[in-house]
């Protein structure tokens, strides 16, 4: 896919109200997700190997956001998906900070392409820290809890 194209998909993302679009193509797939400061942020894109690179100037740099280290042990998503806290809006959180928990009881919900996965902790212990809010789409390894 041609950076001409590229910008052309990004500009839509950003001035329309949809905040994801994926696009495949012959050579090349493209997933755009509109942050929170409404600029379209590219998240990837495959191009065949044999396709010539050509340097370009990037249009825009986003940062990683600074995640300060945790102590104790950190429960990652295992998916890309929406993080949800309870199995329903009115019902009881699974995990609230100071709750004792065992291996493997489930403490979270990721909704990954209409299907609610239950998310079990690998570890005993207390719940120290929440990392997401409800209804936050999480990307794969994002650290979700704080187990001390």
């Amino acid at each position: 896919m041609d950076l001409r194209k590229l910008k052309t998909l990004i500009d839509l993302v950003s001035e329309s109200n949809i905040s994801e679009l994926e696009i495949t193509e012959a050579d090349g797939k493209v997933r755009i997700v509109k942050s929170d400061g409404a600029v379209a942020v590219p998240m990837m894109m495959a191009a065949p190997v044999a396709a010539p690179v050509a340097a370009a100037p990037v249009a825009a740099a986003v940062a990683a956001p600074v995640v300060p280290e945790e102590t104790g042990y950190i429960v990652k998503s295992p998916m890309v998906g929406t993080f949800y806290r309870a199995a329903g809006p009115n019902a009881k959180a699974f995990a609230e900070i100071g709750q004792q928990i065992k291996e493997g009881e489930p403490i979270c919900i990721i909704e990954a392409m209409k299907i609610m996965n239950e998310i079990d902790t690998d570890v005993g212990g207390t719940i120290t820290k929440v990392l997401c809010e409800n209804g936050q789409p999480v990307e794969f390894g994002q650290p979700l809890f704080v187990i001390e």
